[in-house]
């Protein structure tokens, strides 16, 4: 199989570059990275469909990954509980070498075939779950067998990579290719294939969320008050939806806990 992701980057010598052609180049190549996920959109909004119904019926999402596949998972799925006010196990995210690899690489951890599998059943996969398995070069054993592993027990997957026909793709029920082309630093995939799995991701576990309601007209309505910046912009929304002042809407706020429920019990009040 051909990998795009570790072919030789069109750019030489760039140790000889100045900071300026070097900051140019790689800008002009991750402009190619959202027209490659617009390609990708109708293989996503299958994905976000059949995901939103199974959560609805109480799945969780859960993503697999190793390096910055996993890394970039772990992080999606824990901004979903401060963003949207919902609980930790609703969108989990795995990365193979466990939590030391968030931070540092765990040596030959990604090779291991079985591990996803194990990580999974630690967290007692069930039929309603979601695994989608992110790997840009579409053929990481803890991911591709893994996402193996789902299919044989009846549980549905996705796979996010960045090679045409990866073998990743034989195990994934919703196949999303982003076909981002070779990177500046050769085989360096946390740059345009880590930007363009971020982006899919964030268009994922958005819509979902939006599916589930987790979002009223465009407004985090169940986001966690966990700073002084989260409680004036709840109380800015409160200001806004309500037509009530300042005072009232921080006083609101902190007796209800969240801006859905200071709405509902100013207009059931």
């Amino acid at each position: 199989m051909k990998k795009i992701t570790e072919s030789a980057s069109p750019y030489r010598h760039l140790e000889q570059m100045p900071v300026r052609q070097l900051l140019q180049i790689i800008n002009q190549e991750d402009q190619r990275v959202p027209l490659a996920v617009a390609k990708a959109i109708p293989a996503i909004e299958a994905c976000v469909s059949q995901v939103s119904a199974q959560m609805q019926q109480g799945g969780r999402l859960f993503y697999i990954g190793a390096g910055t596949s996993g890394r970039l998972g772990i992080l999606d799925a824990s901004e979903c509980p401060p963003t949207f006010g919902v609980p930790d196990d609703w969108v989990i995210g795995l990365i193979a070498g466990g939590d030391t690899a968030i931070r540092s690489a765990v040596e030959f951890a990604e090779d291991d075939a079985n591990l996803a599998w194990e990580d999974l059943q630690q967290h007692n996969l069930h039929s309603l779950d979601f695994v989608i398995g992110i790997a840009a070069s579409g053929t990481t054993p803890y991911v591709v067998h893994g996402l193996e592993k789902c299919q044989e027990n009846g549980i549905r997957t996705a796979a996010i990579f960045c090679n045409p026909n990866a073998p990743i793709s034989q195990f994934a029920d919703y196949p999303i290719e982003v076909i981002v082309g070779p990177e500046v630093v050769t085989g360096s995939t946390r740059m345009k294939a880590g930007t363009a799995q971020k982006l899919v991701l964030n268009m994922i576990s958005t819509s979902v969320m939006i599916q589930l309601g987790r979002v009223v007209d465009n407004r985090m309505v169940d986001m966690q008050l966990s700073n002084q910046k989260l409680l004036e912009r709840g109380t800015l929304m409160l200001m806004e939806s309500l037509q009530i002042d300042q005072q009232q809407a921080r006083r609101l706020l902190q007796q209800h806990g969240s801006v859905r429920k200071a709405i509902a019990a100013f207009r059931n009040g």
